[in-house]
């Protein structure tokens, strides 16, 4: 199996399947002399770990991380960065059902057909419990780029959006709430909705927007290695996501230029920001801020039509611990391949 690794020179590589011994990752290129506060680290492991509220997946997981090399008396030492992140508690019986049928819309087909083998415990490498690792590399990315500010939010479930620009919003309300969205009132909604289609035995899908600010002036590649495409690929590289734009994304398609155009201040600056941050691929300091689309979790504990593995139409119903909605764990699953990415961007600026 390749692609198990992203990056140029801050470079994560990840291991592991949901159902095994351990996740874990190697981080290459992290600059040494950084001071880590582990509780910081800890604290985005929480964010994403399994069984934090009603409205997510009841599996226990600490997520507790174990260092292994490239630290030393609390900073790094710009060697390799190897982790590991215990599986504490699986319960592999409870895919025992799905062992010759293929769900619907999940990558368990196209993992057999591709690898002539799929560890059906919970889809193992195809579960978004690997993302774990790329929250560590976040974290520490972040650290890396404490000017830097980094923000995500969930900004719809289902037919329920946030209308309010992020400029009006509260980030320090982020994690006020299980959903994981600042506004007060659009939060209730959400969570409320979540239960609903949790007693139903069904799924829901939602966005997730980013917002980056204070990012330095010429990040990014104008050519091939254009920021926003990296960022793209970033989030799009992320479970069950089918969608990202960044600034006027979509709605940009039905302006004018004379309506779109980010006009100059005298210092540089702009008095729009349409662009999101970005132009010609590179970053122009303004803020950069993306959305980003995740689809219904494919499990669901409702019976529908299945395939098994001799060609023959089954029903089946899902069983286990599965999320009713992805976008409140992937808040920092978000943020975490976005401070990726700019970190990778930040070294390729020094090395001209």
């Amino acid at each position: 199996m390749a692609g198990n690794s992203y990056g140029t020179l801050y470079r994560i590589t990840t291991f592991g399947e949901s159902h095994g011994e351990a996740l874990g990752g190697i981080i290459d290129g992290c600059p040494s002399g950084i001071a880590l506060d582990f509780d910081a680290i800890q604290f985005e492991m929480s964010r994403r770990k399994p069984g934090q509220s009603t409205i997510v997946t009841q599996r226990k997981e600490p997520d507790d991380v174990q260092f292994l090399s490239g630290i030393f008396e609390g900073k790094t030492t710009g060697t390799p960065i190897g982790f590991i992140i215990p599986n504490t508690n699986q319960k592999s019986d409870d895919y025992s059902h799905i062992k010759d049928n293929y769900r619907p819309s999940h990558a368990d087909y196209v993992y057999e057909k591709k690898y002539g083998v799929r560890d059906y415990r919970g889809g193992g490498r195809s579960s978004a419990r690997e993302t774990a690792s790329r929250v560590v590399a976040g974290a520490i990315a972040k650290q890396m780029l404490s000017d830097i500010k980094i923000n995500a939010y969930v900004s719809s479930v289902g037919p329920l959006f946030l209308e309010k620009p992020y400029q009006d919003l509260d980030f320090s309300k982020i994690e006020s709430n299980p959903v994981r969205c600042p506004d007060e009132k659009m939060a209730a909604e959400m969570e409320e909705y979540i239960r609903v289609i949790k007693k139903q035995g069904d799924t829901v899908g939602g966005t997730v927007t980013c917002v980056i600010q204070n990012v330095p002036i010429g990040l990014g590649e104008p050519v091939f290695d254009k920021l926003h495409a990296e960022l793209g690929k970033a989030m799009l590289s992320i479970n069950a996501v089918k969608g990202f734009e960044f600034g006027s994304g979509f709605c940009g398609a039905k302006m004018k230029g004379s309506e779109h155009n980010d006009l100059y201040n005298p210092d540089g600056t702009t008095r729009t920001n349409l662009s999101g941050g970005i132009q010609g691929g590179i970053s122009n300091g303004m803020d950069i801020y993306f959305r980003v689309a995740f689809k219904p979790v494919a499990t669901i504990m409702q019976k529908q039509e299945s395939l098994d593995n001799t060609g023959n139409i089954t029903e089946m119903t899902g069983k286990g611990r599965h999320d009713p909605c992805v976008v409140p764990r992937a808040v920092p699953i978000v943020e975490a391949m976005a401070a990726i990415v700019l970190a990778d961007f930040y070294l390729i600026n020094k090395t001209y």
